[in-house]
């Protein structure tokens, strides 16, 4: 029965893997005020009474123009715990597995990214998280990093929810066309991922020890912003509420912000594919699940 040790259970993604892991065994779900990322090393106790199997780090610093504006929280939440966490995972024999983004790369490349394509950020929220990657491979711990990308759920603020809100008050919209990625339901991203440690068997710190390393892991096919906010609305289940009549193409450079993002962030997946014999379904078919089910 393998043990795990699920950080960030109140998150979009944490919320989902905490059900989806249920199966596998033992599992511990934690979050804030039980931990605190300011302060990772006082989770040494925990992680060194429970002996977790895998530790699962769904945490994640993601106001992306907040931490234009404090960096230092940002680098303490993606980068500096997510390595301590790494060297715990070293000192106790347990496994990890970390979620990345899409972010850690400028966008210019103009094709999907795959995973040894040289990342360059836009700004403190991708630095921060690449520097998180960085930290979690020179602990040098049996791990799994997966770098995902726009990921969604109906029960947290989203792209989705602010869409549908939006609708409902505004009789014109404006969403960037300009903006391209692999839009990705948190649910379907954490049952990708206990499908994978399924895998693993009775040796999950072995087994992913013998794959580890970076992996993209994200809605099957991309698009921009614009055609996705399209489809939001087609598959609104109260599409009668909507105010809405127009939706206009707008540009990135319409709307300055603190923080830039990248253009064209799309990821290529094969290799997870390729690895672990799974793909997430068609970014398409996840909406509709996702809108139908009101996840």
């Amino acid at each position: 029965m393998t043990k795990v040790l699920l950080l960030g259970k109140f998150g979009q993604l944490g919320w989902e893997l905490h059900r989806a892991l249920a199966p596998l065994g033992e599992i511990r779900a934690v979050d804030y005020p039980e931990i605190n990322l300011l302060e990772p090393e006082k989770l040494v106790d925990m992680i060194r009474s429970f002996k977790p199997d895998v530790i699962i780090n769904a945490t994640a610093y993601t106001a992306v123009d907040q931490a234009e504006i404090e960096p230092e929280i940002a680098e303490a939440i993606n980068s500096i715990a997510p390595g301590y966490f790494a060297g715990l995972a070293k000192e106790t024999h347990s496994a990890i597995i970390h979620y990345s983004t899409d972010y850690v790369f400028d966008g210019e490349l103009g094709r999907p990214y795959n995973e040894d394509d040289q990342p360059n950020p836009l700004g403190v929220y991708g630095a921060s998280k690449l520097s998180g990657e960085n930290r979690i491979m020179n602990a040098d711990p049996a791990y799994l990093i997966f770098r995902t990308s726009w990921v969604y759920s109906l029960r947290r603020a989203s792209f989705v929810t602010k869409v549908l809100d939006w609708a409902r008050s505004q009789t014109e919209l404006k969403i960037v066309d300009d903006q391209v990625s692999n839009p990705t339901w948190c649910r379907m991203l954490a049952e990708a991922t206990s499908l994978v440690l399924a895998q693993a068997g009775n040796d999950p710190v072995g087994w992913i020890n013998e794959r580890r390393g970076l992996y993209h892991l994200a809605g099957d096919g991309y698009t921009s912003r614009l055609s996705w906010a399209r489809k939001i609305l087609d598959n609104d289940p109260l599409h009668e509420q909507q105010i809405s009549r127009r939706i206009l193409a707008a540009k990135t450079s319409d709307y300055p912000t603190p923080a830039r993002r990248p253009l064209f962030s799309a990821l290529n997946c094969e290799k997870f594919t390729q690895t672990f014999a799974l793909t997430l379904p068609p970014w398409q078919v996840a909406l509709e699940l996702a809108m139908n089910q009101g996840g």
